[in-house]
């Protein structure tokens, strides 16, 4: 874990949601193709589905449009700027003619490791941002799916399939 690790505001129930959720089966791979098709914010997927699995909060359009606009500068000046440093340090760490394969290698690593500590920290101004502006919200059945769909139509395909997230969070029991 990175710097961020044992940091108590950091250490939301939303982030031990996404730590469980996350590593489901399948998941990971379905939430990174959406991410790649749809340019999709893999975070705002999962702040989604822990509002509707875990707290059984629907989320309107507007609710999602808010909190992307809470992310947005965080996660394109920070997370998307490490994840592309991180996806250029993959090729020279694997090349075994490179001398300077070993010190790419634990660059690259590094780099993961900060781009994970941007990650919680965005999941924790996710967390921030609802208790600000959803603390009154009563439960509503069928959250899970309508807020999973809504992020979905808020990056523009309300029908893209993302069946191993919703089964994995429709099973996630909190610790």
């Amino acid at each position: 874990m990175g710097t961020t690790a044992g940091t108590p505001e950091l250490d939301t129930p939303f982030w031990a949601f996404s730590l469980a959720v996350y590593a489901g089966d399948g998941v990971s791979e379905e939430c990174l193709s959406l991410q790649e098709q749809l340019e999709l914010d893999v975070n705002l997927l999962l702040f989604a589905a822990y509002l509707g699995a875990a707290e059984g909060v629907a989320l309107t359009i507007q609710d999602i449009s808010g909190a992307s606009a809470a992310i947005a500068d965080w996660h394109g000046e920070v997370v998307r700027p490490l994840r592309r440093a991180r996806r250029a340090l993959k090729h020279p760490s694997l090349d075994t003619g490179n001398p300077l394969r070993a010190a790419d290698a634990t660059l690259r690593l590094q780099v993961k490791r900060a781009e994970l500590d941007s990650e919680k920290i965005e999941q924790a101004m996710l967390w921030q941002w609802s208790r600000q502006e959803l603390g009154s919200r009563t439960r509503s059945d069928g959250a899970l799916a309508a807020n999973v769909r809504g992020v979905l139509e808020f990056y523009g395909d309300a029908n893209a399939p993302c069946p191993q997230l919703l089964k994995a969070a429709a099973g996630y029991k909190a610790k």
